[in-house]
């Protein structure tokens, strides 16, 4: 070595990282020109480790406090490098700090729809978002698996290659579930809970420590939300029995009144619409009723059928209308205007 490259090397006596820039989950330590004085002093802030790499070797590992670097405290170095025990030399040596703070609050998210098999719909794509915090658990393995050699590893860079990997884990783990997908849908946690063993399984691969996981949101794309409501609403409609099948039509014609009354001609024919439409609700009853009791035997003779709601006289009307209005389905209002429609005609 020449003196002017002996000048030029400067001596490190104490080395450290003050985490200056957020967001930096590995730094490596500037050694150009440098040497690291014998006997110096390493401080290892909380949250903190620092490792030592000896020509891309991992050596000694630190974790918090402050350390005085002899051969007694780095004795992974010391063999790689056959110091003898007493060496009073600089030496060069990589030193990389690595942040072990739990980055809270990270939200994650299906891009694209992701497709899992399930035992209710056989095959469905799905969208969630959540939250999740994590840590770097094990600089070793975070060392040789992710930040490697680079002066500087972010958390934006590391976070990209998580996300790939919970969306992949949570399509396994989601399709080797016994749960079918609504019933988790339905139940978030349930949902967390099941993806969250794997994917800390996943994270631990890589030295990263899965401290939370959660799901905010699920949700199918838009035409198998679309489907899926048409299937709802069909069971919902056939868990009715004939009595509750009669009530919801009831229910429907009574809805239908003040939208009738916005029509023109008013409410003067709502007597033939509302004994139509509750006629057809128990007839519908009635033949649901059938289909799901057991068979019985015919008739000795069919009763006559009952005349048609549009031939019924003004009288009937006017009796009709005062059932309703008796029933609350119509207000005072509509019951009085539609009796002096009616009566108008009946006079002439």
């Amino acid at each position: 070595m020449s003196i002017g490259s002996f000048i030029k090397k400067q001596f490190l006596d104490v080395l450290q990282w003050n985490e200056e820039t957020e967001g930096v989950l590995a730094w490596r330590h500037p050694m150009e020109d440098y040497e690291i004085q014998n006997g110096a002093t390493l401080v290892v802030r909380e949250s903190q480790i620092a490792v030592f790499v000896d020509e891309g070797r991992i050596a000694d590992v630190f974790g918090p406090g402050t350390h005085r670097l002899t051969t007694n405290t780095l004795p992974v170095l010391t063999n790689l490098k056959n110091w003898d025990k007493l060496f009073a030399s600089p030496f060069k040596s990589d030193v990389y700090f690595f942040s072990t703070r739990v980055q809270t609050g990270r939200k994650w998210g299906t891009t694209q729809p992701v497709t899992i098999r399930d035992k209710d719909f056989d095959m469905i794509r799905v969208r969630a978002f959540g939250m999740y915090s994590y840590r770097i658990a094990d600089p070793r393995l975070f060392f040789k698996e992710i930040s490697g050699t680079r002066a500087a590893y972010t958390r934006d860079e590391v976070e990209d290659q998580l996300r790939g990997l919970m969306l992949a884990t949570m399509a396994n783990s989601l399709g080797a579930s016994n749960i079918a997908f609504l019933d988790m849908a339905a139940n978030q946690t349930l949902m967390a809970q099941q993806i969250r063993g794997d994917l800390a399984a996943a994270f631990a691969r890589y030295g990263v420590g899965l401290d939370e996981f959660n799901v905010t949101s699920v949700s199918l794309p838009e035409e198998l939300q679309a489907a899926l409501d048409q299937r709802i609403s069909a069971g919902m409609k056939a868990s009715l029995g004939a009595d509750k099948m009669g009530n919801f039509t009831q229910f429907q014609v009574a809805s239908s009144i003040p939208l009738a009354a916005q029509n023109e001609g008013g409410l003067a024919g709502i007597g033939a619409g509302a004994g139509a439409g509750i006629a057809i609700g128990q007839a519908m009853a009635q033949g649901m009723s059938g289909a799901f009791a057991p068979p019985q035997a015919p008739a000795a003779q069919a009763a006559p059928a009952a005349p048609a709601p549009g031939g019924e006289s003004i009288e009937d009307r006017l009796a009709k209308l005062n059932g309703l209005l008796d029933k609350g389905l119509i207000s005072q209002a509509d019951y009085d205007g539609t009796k002096a429609e009616l009566l108008k005609k009946l006079i002439g």
